[in-house]
């Protein structure tokens, strides 16, 4: 083999090598978007649907009712109290429901937080439709401020023909509340945690 071969050869190589590292990098990048949008479209995970107020508007009430059980954590650390208003309440299959929670800034200073979801059980996440929530924006309180946050919601009648959900006979919505990053070194300040 001559030495041009060679070198053309090596620069192929070359060339495919960085672009193959390329590539991973940007799927690298990607991977949490893409997984975020697995996870809305088929439920994976508890992950719930965001559905819009005129999407909303085309489900009707069935009639058939469901138990939903609110739930409410804060990441150790977070220096807030948070529960919902009402523990379970039971709703009409298809008509649109309000859950309450409540959170109280613990702290003398300002603190933001973003609160993560699931449902369970996990099969039951892809009928689960949120027409608007706290959950979908970050929220500030301010020292010692306590808010109402509501959740709108209804559960799509196609539960009831899934056979993987038609003999579900209670939904748990479950939010954990979490520090911004730029937040989380003051709250685990303020709790006695690591500065």
């Amino acid at each position: 083999m001559t030495a041009v071969a060679a070198n053309g050869s090596n620069r192929k190589v070359a060339l495919l090598a960085l672009g193959l590292a390329g590539a991973m990098l940007a799927l690298g990048f990607a991977s949490v978007p893409l997984y975020r949008l697995f996870c809305q479209v088929t439920g994976f995970g508890g992950t719930t649907q965001r559905v819009s107020e005129a999407q909303a508007a085309t489900v009707s009430a069935v009639g058939k009712t469901i138990s939903v059980r609110f739930d409410a954590n804060v990441e150790r650390g977070m220096a807030w109290q948070f529960k919902p208003v009402q523990n379970v309440d039971t709703v009409t299959i298809g008509g649109r429901d309000m859950a309450v929670y409540t959170a109280k800034n613990l702290t003398g200073k300002a603190m933001t937080g973003r609160a993560s979801f699931n449902v369970e059980p996990e099969q039951a996440a892809v009928y689960f439709n949120k027409v608007q929530c706290f959950c979908f924006t970050e929220q500030t309180l301010q020292p010692g401020q306590e808010v109402r946050m509501p959740v709108l919601y209804y559960v799509d009648p196609k539960i009831l023909t899934d056979p993987d959900t038609k003999d579900v006979e209670q939904i748990t919505l479950s939010y954990t509340f979490h520090p911004v990053a730029e937040d989380n070194a003051k709250a685990l300040d303020r709790t006695g945690g690591a500065s």
